[in-house]
């Protein structure tokens, strides 16, 4: 109770201190401040000059107590910018008890930039006037910074005025009180958004630590995909071209024997009995005319399985530098044919390339973005039973921008306006269980803000889903 009789009279001692310094001139301030010194009791620390005050005696660590645990959200750290002395020891007094608020003080608003950085604070109480730098400024300054833009700021002022405090709140401002506040009001608004600004540091920092984790995940299962790929194109593509190399020379080897047999019906029209019955027994002359077609046959048979491989290897792009210049096209086209069994099922695509320049991209995460995309499409497609022409869309177009536009169209059952703002988001999926993560889209999104690019999405709910890829020609080297 002593205690508190005490504040209070400390602050009603600040405040008359304050209203007479406003009619004091510069020059008395010292003498003034040099009377009170030998009139209280406190430390004679404080030093006045035309410039700046040291008030390092006024900054104020928790008080300790081993009973009490405070965690950190709940830690509130003030910073009292303000050219009064007093004020910051009135301050420091209201604050004085409490063991969750660490009390900082400056009285040089030149130093204040560099305080607030080094200190970090949860709270800045800014004075509205000072004579060497303006507090509208500083608070100005405070949120063009990136280190103190998100600090909450509560103004201080000795004037009640609605113009002044829509400056004040327009430039940035969190809160307006009147100097010196109520001890109980000034506690509560410390503590409101100090927990506030503690709370959105966690969120911010668990966001980043949930996109790490995605990251690192979808970088993983990638990385993962794409070495088995690869190692299947690689295992795939050596029997294949050694089928492949010795069909021609089977194709040889058989054309001379067949010439050889001509050569010998000719020479020799009337053959034996034995030789006429196992020629017609076998069908001999369906076998001549077939033969050729077989080889034919096999030999498009590994020219396709090698277009496979070729296909498999563009996609992982392991044995090749991340950013390149490439074909977009040939890209979409090495998608389209891993995906090519599932759009059997009665799925039409049609595909409308315009003439591209090569694009210099990272074109194993290209690929990716294009296989969620069209996988998403297709799953909505199969999905959707009751449509009776199912199809895809993709159209490559160059701007005159010096960017190219990759536009993936489908004509499912779209997407509603509630969840439209949502797809990108990092674990959004509107698949059953086991059916999805939610991270394609997410990563997607990441990987074309990569390419210096954006993506948008165009959907009505009936009419189906259009996704529009930005890309630039070239990528900035800044990035």
């Amino acid at each position: 109770m002593k205690q508190s009789n005490d504040i209070q009279s400390s602050i009603l001692e600040a405040r008359t201190k304050y209203l007479l310094i406003q009619k004091i001139s510069q020059i008395n301030i010292r003498r003034y401040l040099m009377f009170q010194r030998k009139a209280v009791s406190h430390p004679p620390e404080i030093t006045v000059s035309n410039h700046s005050i040291d008030s390092q005696f006024l900054q104020k660590k928790p008080l300790e107590n081993p009973s009490i645990e405070t965690s950190k959200t709940n830690l509130a750290t003030v910073l009292l910018i303000d050219d009064q002395p007093f004020i910051g020891e009135a301050v420091r007094r209201i604050l004085g008890t409490e063991t969750d608020i660490a009390f900082n003080y400056i009285s040089d608003p030149t130093q204040a930039i560099q305080r607030a950085i080094a200190l970090s604070p949860t709270v800045i109480l800014l004075d509205m006037l000072m004579p060497e730098v303006d507090g509208l400024m500083l608070l100005r300054w405070f949120r063009s910074h990136a280190a103190t833009r998100d600090i909450p700021i509560m103004m201080l002022s000795n004037k009640e005025e609605a113009k002044l405090k829509a400056r004040a709140f327009t430039d940035g401002a969190n809160d307006y009180l009147i100097k010196l506040p109520d001890k109980v009001e000034l506690i509560a608004r410390i503590r409101y958004h100090s927990g506030a600004y503690n709370n959105f540091k966690a969120l911010n920092q668990a966001a980043a630590k949930a996109q790490l984790q995605l990251q690192v995940i979808q970088t993983e299962k990638m990385s993962s995909l794409r070495r088995m790929v690869a190692g299947v194109a690689h295992e795939v593509n050596n029997p294949v071209n050694f089928i492949h190399g010795n069909l021609n020379h089977l194709h040889n080897h058989v054309e001379s024997i067949l010439n050889l047999i001509k050569l010998y019906q000719q020479e020799y029209p009337q053959p034996t009995p034995v030789i006429q019955e196992e020629a017609e027994n076998i069908s001999f002359d369906f076998i001549i005319e077939d033969l050729s077609k077989i080889l034919s046959s096999m030999k498009l048979g590994t020219q396709r399985i090698r277009d496979i491989v070729k296909s498999l290897r563009n996609f992982s792009r392991l044995d090749e530098a991340d950013k390149k210049l490439v074909s977009i096209d040939d890209g979409i086209e090495s998608t389209l044919l891993i995906l090519s069994p599932r759009l059997k099922s009665g799925i039409k695509m049609i595909k409308e390339y315009g003439d591209l320049p090569l694009i210099e991209c990272y074109p194993a995460k290209l690929n990716q973005v294009f296989m969620n995309i069209i996988s998403n499409a297709i799953d909505v497609l199969l999905d959707n039973p009751e449509k009776t022409e199912k199809k895809i869309i993709i159209k490559t177009i160059k701007t005159d921008d010096q960017k190219v536009n990759i536009i993936i169209q489908d004509n499912g059952c779209g997407i509603n306006a509630e969840i439209k703002d949502k797809i990108f988001d990092p674990f959004f999926t509107t698949k059953s269980i086991n059916q999805g993560t939610g991270l394609g889209l997410a990563i997607s999104y990441q990987i074309i803000e990569k390419h210096q690019g954006k993506i948008e999405v165009k959907s009505e709910p009936g009419y189906g889903t259009e996704f529009i890829i930005e890309i630039p020609i070239t990528l900035n080297n800044v990035r």
